[in-house]
C-alpha cells in the first residue's frame, strides 16, 4: 500500500466516534440501557430491541445489552449509570430525562443516544439540536405541545370541568409541561391548580388534601408514580388526563402523547450510526412529529362517563 493511502486511511479511520476502532469493533457490542421505571419502560424496552432487531442485531449474537432501571426510585439513576461506564459499554441508550442527565453525568466519552427526553438544550444534554456538540444525540419529546392539547381534549369530554389539579413533581423538565397546561387553561377558562408531588411517599397526602377542596378533573404530568396515582384517582372517582401514554395503559382516562413506536425506531436507527461509527456530536437531535390520541373506555365506564362518539371517533386507540 502506498504511504500516502496509508495516511488517508488512518485519517478516515480517526474521524470515526473513538469507541468504533475500539475492542467493541472486534467484539460483539454491549449497550448500555438506562430507564426511568415506570410503566411506559416495559413498553420501551419491548419496542426497542424489536427495532433492533429489524436493523439486522440479533440478541446475544450480534449484540448484547445491559439492562438497568431505576425501579422508581430517581436518586438511584446516578449510581446505575456509573455501573454502565464501568463495564465499559460501547454506548448508552437513555429513556426519559432524568436517565439522560444521570448518563450525562457519569460519562463525556462514551456515546449516548436518548429516547424520549424533554428539552435536552434547556437541560444541557445538547448545545443545539441541529449540532449536539458532545456525546449525547438522539430523539427530543415535543411535551408541552402534547400537554396543552391533552387538558383540550379533557374539557371535550368533560365541558364542566372548570377546576384542574395538575400533579406534578419539582424536576426542572416538568416546567415546560405545566406552562402549556396553565395557558391552555387561560385560553378555555379553565383554573389550573398545580399540586406538588415531591417524592412518592406523599402521593396518598396530596389525594387527601385534594378530597378537602375537590377540583373537577385531573392531569397528571412525567415521572411520577402514574400506576399508584391511577388507582387513587380511580377510588377518588376523578377523570384524569396525561401528555404519557403509558398513563392511560395503567388505568388513566385519556391521553394525548407522542407516538413512541416511531419515536423508539429513531431511536435505535441513531444507535444503529453511532455503532458504526458516526460521531453524536455531529448527529441531529430529532423531534417526532406524530401524536396519538388514546382513551380508556374501561375507565370511562367505572367513572360513569359517557365519551361523546366525535371524541371516540378520534381515537387513535380505544382501550377496552
Amino acid at each position: 500500500m502506498r504511504r500516502r493511502d496509508l495516511l488517508a486511511r488512518a485519517a478516515g479511520a480517526a474521524a470515526l466516534w473513538p469507541f468504533a476502532a475500539s475492542a467493541q469493533s472486534a467484539k460483539i457490542p454491549t449497550i448500555g440501557v438506562l430507564v426511568v421505571g415506570v410503566p411506559g419502560s416495559e413498553r420501551f424496552w419491548r419496542l426497542f430491541r424489536d427495532d433492533m432487531r429489524g436493523l439486522g442485531y440479533v440478541e446475544g449474537t450480534t449484540i448484547r445489552y445491559e439492562f438497568r432501571s431505576d425501579d422508581g426510585q430517581s436518586s438511584r439513576l446516578p449510581e446505575l449509570a456509573a455501573e454502565l461506564v464501568q463495564l465499559k459499554v460501547a454506548a448508552i441508550v437513555a429513556w426519559y430525562t432524568p436517565a439522560a442527565i444521570a448518563a450525562k453525568a457519569a460519562t463525556h466519552d462514551l456515546p449516548i443516544v436518548m429516547a424520549q427526553v424533554g428539552d435536552p438544550v434547556g437541560t444541557g444534554l445538547v448545545q443545539s439540536l441541529a449540532r449536539p456538540g458532545g456525546n449525547v444525540t438522539g430523539m427530543a419529546a415535543i411535551g408541552g405541545q402534547a400537554a396543552s392539547k391533552t387538558l383540550q381534549l379533557l374539557r371535550e369530554l368533560l365541558p364542566s370541568a372548570y377546576r384542574v389539579a395538575t400533579l406534578v413533581n419539582d424536576e426542572p423538565f416538568s416546567k415546560p409541561f405545566l406552562e402549556q397546561i396553565r395557558q391552555a387553561g387561560a385560553a378555555t377558562g379553565t383554573a389550573i391548580e398545580p399540586v406538588p408531588i415531591p417524592s412518592p411517599d406523599e402521593i396518598d397526602a396530596a389525594f387527601a388534601t385534594l378530597e378537602r377542596d375537590r377540583p373537577d378533573a385531573l392531569m397528571v404530568l412525567p415521572s411520577l408514580p402514574i400506576r399508584r396515582i391511577a388507582q387513587l384517582a380511580l377510588q377518588h372517582r376523578y377523570p384524569t388526563g396525561s401528555p404519557f401514554r403509558s398513563f392511560v395503559d395503567v388505568g388513566g382516562l385519556l391521553s394525548y402523547s407522542l407516538a413512541d413506536a416511531p419515536l423508539y425506531r429513531r431511536a435505535a436507527a441513531i444507535l444503529d450510526k453511532v455503532l458504526k461509527g458516526a460521531n453524536p456530536a455531529d448527529i441531529p437531535v430529532e423531534r417526532p412529529t406524530t401524536f396519538e390520541l388514546v382513551i380508556n373506555l374501561k375507565t370511562a365506564n367505572a367513572l360513569g362517563l359517557t365519551v361523546p362518539p366525535a371524541l371516540l371517533a378520534r381515537a387513535d386507540e380505544v382501550i377496552e
